[in-house]
């Protein structure tokens, strides 16, 4: 029987929700609400017969979900089987053909195959009247993606073999290899090594042309037809690898459990379990990937497929008329019949050499190949898995194993990411090799680059404080892997893409580009990335000044991230609460989490967060009279940004040298400081400058010149929609006797709500209940009650359905 599961939902919207499905409060993460509602085609129906099946460790992500239709609603499963049976055979015939066609390669050969048939479409109306599935110009349109399955499962086997053996033949265009193929492979009576050789290169050429998902389907058809023990295994890690790469986390989990293959293990690690396992794995698979002094550029992962040829013999069946005698397999196991010349079996039984060299892709889920191979170059796999253990060591924090992969990357001879390189000389002290390295990472930001590199030129570009650059390389790393058919990619752009929406002032637009890719982290099965993308909310929550939030996120993350060694997203939802505490006012505690977080190790803290954090915790150390520490952490900041010379740096680093110096002194460094910002992209620590230089100025009493700083301080605040701030500012111009500029509401009341509450507004403007939005946006329903409450207050409302109104009326001007 050829197995049917769920078709991959939209990877950029999340599915619609109503009160049928109430997911319980406790016991399951995040995470797998996301993917339980994708895995069951957003029905809520399904949804709730799914959950109480899950184990616990599937509740909390621990381990993947299902993805067999008969494990996740089988209830729901039976039910549309019997209205099915209840057809009369020649419809059931009918939409058997039509289910076999739609899922899951979508192979648009329904009338095609009807027309080769001669059969008569009329047959469909008993289906149409049992409201079941209608007839229309494409094809057939099924009620919903459980009938599709119940009219494909109710066939007999003998019958959807025929209609794959059907279908397969009336597949002749060009570029429709991929689909034939999967029909013959699907239409096989037994294991078949010519028929899993023909999928495989199948496989490749679908991958070529970014059509991962089909590629997946395919390698796992082959890895199931293969008699091989050893190539089943090989052929199930490029299914996993296809299928993860896709955006099918949970089905790459299984599959790659049945195949022992480090490379797969240790990405897999890398973006769902323990970082500090994935460096070890992909370690190894560099080892594996690397090519030898004697065969350099023959990478084993990279090796053509090795099956064994076995006969099918073709069966007879009451649907066997369908298929005709070119569905028969031929005797002969040297050759397929087949229009595309890669499918063709070499003499030697047992060895299948593709003539095509894009037909083999190697089983690794980073390893991506470009759509355009002539024109761009892809990096070897085991620079990709070199640069997969670099992220792997990013996320721990633990930046001395970066010399290990040094060190292995010598050995081998694997040119070793840039960013590595940087990022060993940074933690060895050696600053000018480190911005060397860093600047030729940095430089590789070109659009339609390969993800990966983009990603690593966007790491370095914020190591080295360019965050036009950083913010640059990942909008195109993004995009790249959405052209690549690998959405897998995009939330990790993304969480790299949130420290230059912070640095550069832009909360509302970083708060709601990470609210997405979080969505989309937990979809695809990212649980890591979405601990990093929780902990970069909590940091636009903490500008803001929504506390709640900042809280829940901050305390989300870290809960997560110390369970998981994850030292990158624990420091900065540490610095997140610090942040929220120096702009409130609360100095003291502000200095006492940068103190700790300075002494948080690998799996608790981070070296980069400890230094981008520096400026903030000589601010609250001068608050609180505590300056030796704080003269300590300034020295080596000075070091940095003296050997980089990014404007921003130096501009922190003489605002930190003004908060260390005595009265008079500091008024130049202060002046030197906003110099540097003016050649800098760090507008609100620009702002934040001001602010202290007009405290400073007022200390002074040189009241003309404070007012000033003071006031273009607050405009920047209430510009950004960093009210803490804004209120700092205030009581600075109060301090001086001068009255605040008043806040000046912008043309739209929306324009007044923070990213966040803006969201939570629109949901539940569409309908959404407090708990729907809470899970939507992985928060508690409490805090989208204090949303909404701060969203009524805002807007001077009372009810959903004033908001209603109000936002229809802010949209009309925006549609117009």
């Amino acid at each position: 029987m050829t197995p049917v599961n769920p078709p991959p939902l939209d990877r950029t919207s999340p599915p619609r929700r109503t009160d049928a499905w109430r997911p319980p409060a406790a016991g399951i993460s995040e995470g797998v609400r996301v993917r339980v509602l994708r895995a069951v085609y957003g029905d809520q129906r399904a949804a709730a017969e799914f959950l109480p099946r899950l184990t616990e460790h599937q509740l909390t992500g621990t381990d993947p979900l299902p993805t067999q239709p008969t494990e996740l609603a089988p209830a729901l499963l039976r039910e549309r089987r019997a209205e099915i049976r209840a057809l009369p055979d020649d419809t059931r015939l009918l939409l058997l053909l039509a289910a076999a066609d739609q899922y899951p390669v979508s192979t648009d050969a329904f009338l095609r195959a009807v027309v080769a048939a001669r059969l008569d479409t009329r047959c469909l109306d008993a289906a149409e009247a049992a409201g079941i599935a209608h007839a229309g110009a494409g094809g057939v349109a099924f009620r919903d993606a459980w009938t599709r399955i119940a009219a494909y499962e109710t066939g007999t086997p003998a019958d959807r073999r025929d209609v794959h053996r059907l279908l397969a033949r009336v597949l002749r265009g060009e570029g429709e290899t991929p689909s034939r193929s999967w029909h013959r492979g699907a239409g096989a009576l037994g294991p078949s090594g010519r028929l899993a050789a023909e999928l495989s290169a199948a496989a490749g050429t679908a991958a070529d042309t970014g059509r991962l998902s089909v590629a997946r389907t395919l390698a796992e058809r082959a890895a199931a037809l293969c008699p091989d023990p050893a190539e089943q295994h090989r052929l199930t890690a490029r299914a996993a690898a296809y299928a993860w790469r896709s955006g099918d986390g949970d089905r790459a989990r299984r599959l790659a459990s049945t195949a022992a293959d480090d490379a797969l293990s240790g990405v897999l690690a890398l973006r769902t379990g323990n970082a500090t396992e994935a460096f070890d794995a992909l370690l190894i698979g560099v080892g594996v990937a690397a090519p030898t002094a004697s065969d350099r550029g023959a990478s084993p992962l990279a090796a053509p497929p090795s099956v064994a040829p076995s006969a099918v013999t073709p069966s007879t069946s009451r649907a066997a008329t369908l298929a005709g005698p070119r569905a028969v397999t031929p005797a002969d196991p040297r050759t397929v019949p087949s229009a595309d010349p890669r499918t063709v079996t070499p003499a030697d039984p047992r060895t299948v050499t593709p003539a095509d060299p894009r037909a083999v892709t190697p089983a690794i889920p980073g390893a991506l190949t470009s759509v355009t191979p002539s024109t761009i170059t892809s990096p070897t796999p085991a620079t990709h898995l070199l640069a997969r253990a670099t992220e792997a060591a990013i996320y721990t924090g633990d930046l001395r194993r970066l010399r290990e992969a040094v060190r292995v990357a010598g050995r081998l001879g694997v040119v070793a990411p840039g960013t590595l390189g940087g990022l060993v000389a940074a933690f060895d002290g050696r600053y000018a090799d480190a911005r060397d390295l860093l600047k030729s990472a940095a430089g590789r930001c070109g659009p339609g680059g390969d993800p990966t590199v983009l990603i690593h030129a966007a790491i370095a570009a914020l190591l080295l404080g360019d965050h036009t650059r950083a913010a640059t390389a990942t909008v195109r790393a993004a995009a790249s892997a959405r052209a690549r058919g690998t959405p897998v990619t995009v939330p990790q752009a993304m969480e790299f893409r949130a420290y230059a929406d912070f640095w550069t002032g832009r909360p509302r637009a970083g708060e709601a580009a990470a609210t997405d890719a979080l969505w989309q982290a937990h979809a695809t099965g990212q649980d890591n990335g979405a601990c990093h993308l929780q902990a970069a909310l909590a940091m636009f929550a903490a500008l803001t000044g929504d506390a709640d939030v900042c809280r829940e996120r901050a305390a989300t993350a870290r809960s997560y991230a110390l369970a998981r060694g994850l030292g990158l997203p624990a420091a900065l939802a540490q610095w997140a609460l610090a942040f929220l505490d120096l702009s409130s006012g609360r100095f003291a505690a502000a200095a006492a989490r940068l103190r700790a977080l300075a002494g948080f190790g690998p799996g608790h803290g981070h070296r980069a967060i400890r230094h981008l954090a520096t400026p903030h915790y000589v601010e609250a150390a001068v608050r609180t009279g505590d300056t030796r520490v704080a003269r300590v952490a300034h020295a080596d900041y000075e070091r940095w940004a003296g050997t980089v010379l990014s404007p921003d740096d130096l501009a922190l680093s003489a605002r930190c040298r003004a908060l260390l110096a005595p009265g008079e002194e500091a008024v130049d460094h202060y002046r030197t400081a906003l110099d540097l910002h003016s050649r800098g992209t760090r507008d609100f620590e620009r702002a934040r400058t001001e602010l202290l230089f007009g405290s400073a100025l007022r200390r002074l009493r040189r009241r003309t010149e404070a007012r000033d700083r003071l006031h273009s301080a607050l405009e920047a605040f209430d510009s950004f929609g960093a009210p803490h701030c804004a209120t700092q500012a205030r009581t600075e111009l109060r301090a001086l006797g001068t009255p605040a500029a008043p806040f000046r509401a912008p043309d739209s009341p929306t324009a007044t709500l923070t990213a966040q509450q803006l969201l939570v507004a629109r949901m539940a403007a569409d309908g959404a209940t407090n708990r729907e939005i809470a899970a939507r946006l992985a928060l508690s329903p409490r805090t989208i009650d204090h949303h909404l409450r701060g969203v009524f207050t805002r807007l001077g409302i009372r009810s959903r359905i004033e908001l209603v109104r109000l936002l229809a009326e802010s949209d009309e001007p925006e549609s117009g």
